[in-house]
């Protein structure tokens, strides 16, 4: 980096990736498990899927969120969908392809993919 255009150059590059991480409560949230039991079932894979698909969605009223532990293991990866004004859905046992289509149906959609819910799997 030699100048302050250079850097102002690469702020703007990163703005929407940065943007898409901030919490806002009038915005979808979609959180993550990131804590070792999900990393450990793929959820990096999950979280580069979702944010990768919300890039091609042209989403904007989207954050992406991670948390630790959610105290049911055995179904990592775990992603939870906040749309404000309903209630949170759950997504269990979730793969790339799993979201890719949450985020297409879901959150760009507005319509839950119930066999992939906690309940449909429980």
């Amino acid at each position: 980096m030699k100048s302050l255009a250079e850097l102002q150059q690469i702020r703007d590059k990163y703005h929407g990736d940065v943007s898409i991480r901030q919490d806002n409560h009038e915005k979808i949230k979609v959180e993550i498990g990131m804590a070792t039991c999900g990393i450990a079932a793929g959820a990096r894979e999950v979280v580069t899927a979702v944010l990768d698909e919300l890039s091609k969605e042209t989403v904007e009223n989207v954050v992406v969120t991670q948390t630790g532990c959610m105290g049911i293991c055995q179904y990592e990866p775990i992603v939870e969908v906040f749309v404000p004004g309903k209630e949170k859905v759950t997504y269990v046992k979730v793969t790339p392809e799993k979201a890719r289509r949450i985020v297409k149906e879901h959150v760009a959609g507005g319509t839950p993919v119930t066999e992939y819910t906690i309940g449909a799997n429980a």
